[in-house]
């Protein structure tokens, strides 16, 4: 067949890695079957009803060092392995956030809708630049779905409720599919896409040439004012509450003595459940917003908090 392929494309630094573990796990697992079976054929062959080799059991002492050596062995090799995948897995993405391009990713019956940070909108279609880290953030409207790339080798579940990230950087200019790889009702195998990697120039015209809309950032600053948000949270407002310049990124102390980082996921949260992760020196008097604000509104809210920057004095 033509259009046969014993291997799919590699198009990315994570496809890149992740074949290095298949590989050298196929290696491995080839070699301890061959050992296996060559031995297994060997003893059949030398001890064959009829045949003249000793069948005496070996020794106490002997038997006790194979047995404990191939068990070490067997086991250290289990542990290496293990130490160097898991490693290499967790490495995936740890690219600073301020090198990435990131993309809003919107999951629901039966399509992806992405948003890129100047506005720019698409259905069922993803466009990356060559050689540059991106991030997705990805959140669900509805059921849980799972973003897949094969070429890429990605995939991450997508929730309803919560945010999920994949990191990764194009290393192969094309056109890619995505697919749901978590069965979400009667569409499910209908729901796809394409990525396309463009070289970075392409890609910034491709950008460019997008209709105009505004960024998530203006957006929600305009989305924060009508709801109420900054009578409490501006600099001038009389009421007591955490100021947001500056937030994003940092070690926040909770009223219960712990400490969290104020990501994505945090800033959801504290719209949606306020009272859940209190800030110390402050009274749980913010309401939840949670039903009042949908997926696309909580985005829009976390860019902007996101961009707010710490005022400096003169």
């Amino acid at each position: 067949m033509s259009g046969f392929r014993f291997w799919p494309d590699a198009a990315s630094d994570v496809a890149q890695r992740t074949d290095l573990i298949v590989v050298i796990m196929l290696v491995l697992s080839g070699a301890i079957l061959l050992l296996v079976a060559c031995l297994l054929l060997g003893f059949a062959i030398r001890y064959r009803r009829g045949s003249k080799a000793p069948r005496g059991p070996l020794p106490e002492i002997l038997q006790r060092e194979v047995e404990v050596g191939w068990t070490v062995a067997t086991a250290l090799l289990a542990i290496v392995l293990f130490a160097w995948g898991g490693a290499t897995m967790l490495s995936f993405g740890r690219a600073e956030q301020g090198e990435a391009v990131e993309i809003h990713v919107q999951a629901k019956q039966w399509m992806w809708k992405t948003r890129h940070a100047n506005g720019a909108q698409e259905i069922d279609a993803l466009h990356v630049p060559l050689g540059q880290p991106v991030r997705l953030i990805m959140t669900s409207q509805d059921v849980i779905h799972s973003f897949f790339v094969p070429a890429f080798r990605i995939k991450q579940d997508v929730l309803p409720g919560r945010l999920t990230e994949l990191r990764f950087t194009p290393t192969k200019p094309g056109t890619y599919q995505i697919f749901c790889a978590e069965y979400c009702g009667t569409l499910h195998a209908r729901m796809g896409g394409t990525v396309t990697v463009m070289e970075p120039g392409d890609y910034a015209q491709w950008l460019a040439a997008q209709p105009e809309a505004d960024d998530l950032a203006g957006e929600g600053r305009v989305l924060f004012t009508a709801l109420g948000c900054s009578g409490c949270h501006a600099g001038s407002a009389t009421v007591h509450a955490p100021r947001l310049e500056g937030l994003y990124g940092r070690q926040v102390p909770l009223s219960d003595g712990r400490f969290v980082t104020a990501d994505e996921a945090y800033l959801r949260d504290s719209i949606l459940q306020p009272a859940r992760q209190v800030v110390a020196g402050f009274q749980p008097l913010m309401p939840s917003f949670a039903g009042l604000v949908g997926e696309d509104e909580l985005q829009r809210l976390v860019a902007y908090i996101r961009s707010l920057r710490e005022e400096k004095s003169p």
